[in-house]
């Protein structure tokens, strides 16, 4: 196990992996009830993109200054506080829905006070894999939590499910907010062995320093090609791909709706369709991970790329429950082989000193050009139908990334 997946010689990121994966599970089943209560609520596709909007504008606003502020904080100590954070804003969601006074305002703040969390969190969590693992375990790192992340895909809207008939939403978000106690406790045995070191923040010429040192992340990237286009094409997944997967709710109840529909049925749905793209996602994260010494990381993204759009070109045709179950397996395959590779790509071709800075500009382009992505996609969802926006925004992607493609071949042939 530890020649083909490396990372797992650290017993420190044993830990850290053990925690999260815990947490994960919570936090997918959280995914779930969340959009799901609220389409319940409002039946208002928009208001999908709203939360949407909310969940990834803090990553809009703070994603670029805390890629350099990580740089300065111990990494550890800031993913234990944000965890705390989040649990906090879980057991919050949880005490609104249990008093059946929600509303989807209260939803939307709650979205928004995570988001502004998981922003920073995000970030000093993939810089402080290294520090865990070691440079030359990092693909394998970076591989083995995207496959935890994406086997809590599976398994959080599959316990979600019967809690939702059973004991509500409010359930749900209880055991979230437990489940951050798994990764906050590991995260507090664990150690850094392989720490960055980090320089003092000279506070009387703070904003001086931090100016220049972004602009010295941004140098590293417009010198570098293949860094450089792969961001811009993170950025049209963030504004085209990732915000359709918040119209599940949607598709789940109007567009694979039955005759014989009852609100159970439909819970029953969406929870099948998350968990079935969870599958695809975690068979894509197994293989990024057993295959992890793999050199050709660039073909493998373009398949990826390929492979999504194709789906949802599919997808945006069936009204049919097997076929769309298929199809969303496949849509979560080819989204999180994109997300591994170029999140893999970046970080092996980024010196030690910015790699916070540097995975802070793609997390930037990632998610925080989502809430735009939120908006326009359940402005049409709202307009034209969910699958409407499927068709016209997998167009958009085939156009604009096979042009990139074409433009700078060396992305395919990418090695990390």
């Amino acid at each position: 196990m530890k020649s083909r997946f490396p990372a797992l010689a650290s017993r420190d990121f044993q830990l850290f992996l053990a925690g999260q994966f815990i947490s994960v599970i919570g936090t997918w089943m959280h995914n779930t009830a969340q959009p799901y209560l609220a389409y319940r609520i409002t039946g208002r596709p928009l208001d999908l993109g709203i939360i949407g909007f909310a969940t990834t504008l803090p990553t809009l606003l703070l994603a670029l200054p805390a890629g350099v502020l990580i740089e300065h904080w111990d990494k550890r100590k800031t993913v234990i506080i944000l965890q705390v954070v989040m649990s906090l804003q879980a057991f919050g969601l949880a005490a609104l829905a249990l008093s059946g006074r929600i509303q989807i305002w209260h939803i939307t703040v709650l979205a928004f006070i995570f988001g502004t969390a998981s922003a920073v969190e995000i970030t000093a969590r993939q810089a402080m894999l290294v520090e865990l693992a070691g440079k030359q375990a990092l693909p394998s790192a970076i591989a083995l939590q995207t496959t935890a992340f994406n086997l809590g895909r599976i398994l959080g809207p599959a316990l979600a499910a019967p809690l939702l008939a059973r004991g509500g939403e409010a359930s749900v978000f209880f055991v979230n907010g437990l489940s951050f106690v798994f990764v906050i406790g590991g995260l507090l045995v664990a150690r850094t062995p392989f720490q960055v070191p980090r320089v003092a923040i000279n506070w009387r010429n703070i904003f001086n320093d931090l100016a220049s040192e972004f602009h010295e992340g941004m140098s590293f990237i417009r010198g570098h090609a293949v860094i450089r286009t792969v961001i811009v094409m993170s950025t049209l997944l963030g504004i085209f791909g990732i915000p359709l997967l918040q119209q599940i709710p949607a598709l789940a109840r109007d567009v694979l709706q039955t005759a014989q529909d009852t609100e159970a049925l439909i819970a029953t749905r969406t929870s099948q369709v998350y968990a079935l793209q969870g599958v695809g996602a975690l068979a894509a994260a197994f293989l990024a991970a057993y295959y992890n010494r793999t050199r050709r990381k660039g073909l493998i993204l373009l398949v990826g790329q390929v492979v999504f759009t194709i789906a949802l070109i599919g997808m945006s045709f069936t009204s049919n429950l097997p076929m769309a179950l298929v199809l969303i397996a496949i849509i979560g395959y080819g989204s999180v082989t994109q997300l591994v590779m170029m999140n893999t790509i970046i970080q092996m071709g980024v010196p030690d000193a910015l790699r916070g800075r540097v995975f802070a500009v793609y997390l930037w382009a990632l998610q925080g050009v989502a809430p735009i992505g939120s908006l326009l996609i359940g402005g049409s969802a709202q307009g034209w139908g969910v699958q409407f926006s499927m068709l016209i925004s997998a167009l958009v992607m085939l156009a604009l990334v096979g042009g990139l493609h074409l433009a700078y071949p060396q992305v395919r042939r990418a090695s990390a």
